[in-house]
């Protein structure tokens, strides 16, 4: 019977990273939860693959003329900070921009930097960046957003989309927000944008935008703004907003839905309560308490009762599930296992109904149960039994001989096999259904197992079977 701590730990990674192999869970023993996630919140090298190991193999990747998502899953696999990817992901989802639209993955590899960069400080700094991002500009047609013709596109996502939520403004204040964000535009627009269509010679790539506010675009008159009056810019919009507390219980919601329990829709929130209002409170207060910064109201979160009692309330998303077979699977954990097949793996996210750097709207994607249809879930449970079924990936060799190497003898039960099998996956409570399964599964072969308590001699292939059961299991989606 795995331990409560265990159990805690594995949940704490499923949640905060990518799920966690067997060894970095052996190294958290005897580490008090609340330092375990001190280190996770901590700043420190991600010690990822680094960069000229991946564009050595990869040029295109160099240039960013496409596979920006294999890049970033070589970081997410690698890296010693999975906090970090994980944050930026989160708010990959939230503030969606797509490569459809910009044609110009540079720079949306760099918003993705600068998710990285400031997604664990204050989100009134977030939110000023991501109104100053290039790609979100443009992503959102702002540069065409003038003194004499206002373009209401930012002014509207900001406020639905990003901060609030419908229900908490006005088309007033729409509109009136739209002109404080008059003339942020980027550099040379129609230059770059005209240039941005074209591959300048390798390995530059296509050249990225650059933020330039426009003054002589820019609105300067006296606008009135969630009940405030001024001649407000971009900035003053940003610091009323974040004030409100419509944009805490707007954030937090958020990260209770991500890192929690999974919720409703964004775009049923205005009619659907909180899963758990006590917890969207919890994370409200933290909010305001410790200045609207993020990492502070994540600390709450990971260290609360609410949090720690929500196993299992959670289906993996599609990169979650991808990113952590391969994080078990040891396929492309280090500078030695850098290779073409990324890009096709990488892909197997795109046909579960998440591609990294092309959300399908500005709304982002729809998570929980909209994750799993029927074809969908056969991507799912095929790609997970492929890669963790193959006994020649370094992970799962590693994975079966700890596993024999712990049940040594003849003396252990098809229980106790299952039970280490399903522990070494990131599986903590497995149910009577996936038992029998396994039992259905041995009951085909020559050996006829009855039962749990049955003892069975614990060779590889009986390994590689179980495990290949396990990650093809219900608990398997679920985190």
């Amino acid at each position: 019977m795995v331990s409560i701590d265990t159990e805690l730990v594995i949940h704490l990674m499923n949640r905060a990273g990518f799920g966690i192999t067997p060894d970095e869970l052996d190294s958290c023993t005897g580490i008090a939860y609340e330092d375990l996630v001190e280190n996770l919140l901590g700043s420190k090298e991600s010690s990822h693959i680094p960069d000229d190991v991946i564009f050595r193999d990869h040029v295109d990747l160099h240039a960013s003329r496409s596979g920006v998502p294999a890049y970033w899953a070589y970081r997410m696999i690698s890296t010693k900070s999975p906090l970090e990817e994980k944050m930026s992901l989160f708010w990959h989802g939230i503030f969606a921009t797509g490569n459809s639209k910009l044609n110009n993955l540079r720079s949306l590899l760099n918003q993705i930097e600068m998710f990285r960069r400031s997604g664990t400080g204050k989100f009134d700094d977030l939110l000023l960046e991501l109104s100053q991002d290039p790609a979100m500009l443009i992503w959102l047609d702002n540069q065409d957003n003038l003194n004499e013709s206002i373009n209401e596109n930012y002014g509207r996502e900001i406020l639905e989309l990003f901060s609030m939520g419908v229900g908490n403004y006005t088309e007033d204040d729409i509109k009136e927000c739209a002109r404080a964000f008059t003339g942020w535009s980027v550099a040379n627009s129609e230059y770059m944008s005209l240039m941005a269509q074209k591959d300048s010679i390798w390995p530059y790539g296509r050249i990225v935008w650059h933020y330039d506010f426009k003054p002589g675009i820019h609105d300067v008159d006296t606008k009135e703004f969630l009940g405030e009056q001024g001649p407000f810019n971009g900035d003053d919009v940003i610091r009323i907003i974040c004030s409100q507390k419509a944009t805490a219980r707007f954030i937090a919601r958020h990260m209770y839905n991500f890192f929690v329990a999974d919720e409703v829709p964004v775009p049923q929130w205005k009619d659907t309560p909180p899963r758990d209002p006590a917890a969207i409170d919890t994370l409200v207060e933290a909010y305001f308490e410790y200045d609207h910064d993020i990492k502070s109201v994540l600390r709450v979160l990971l260290t609360s009762n609410f949090f720690k009692e929500s196993r299992y309330q959670k289906i993996k998303s599609p990169v979650e599930l991808v990113i952590g077979t391969l994080r078990l699977s040891g396929e492309y954990n280090d500078d030695s296992k850098v290779d073409s097949s990324i890009f096709g793996v990488i892909a197997e996210s795109d046909y579960m109904g998440q591609a990294l750097c092309n959300p399908p709207s500005v709304e982002g994607w729809h998570t929980g149960e909209e994750w799993i249809s029927s074809g969908a879930l056969v991507d799912r449970v095929n790609f997970a039994s492929q890669h963790i079924g193959n006994p020649d990936n370094d992970g799962v060799k590693h994975i079966v001989d700890r596993i024999r190497t712990d049940l040594r003898d003849d003396a252990h039960t098809v229980g106790e096999l299952i039970e280490s099998c399903g522990n070494s996956v990131g599986i903590t409570r497995i149910s009577e259904d996936t038992t029998e399964g396994v039992l259905d599964l041995f009951s085909q072969e020559e050996v006829q197992v009855k039962g749990k308590d049955a003892k069975i001699p614990i060779e590889d292939d009986t390994i590689l079977r179980v495990l290949e059961f396990m990650v093809s299991s219900r608990e398997y989606q679920l985190c």
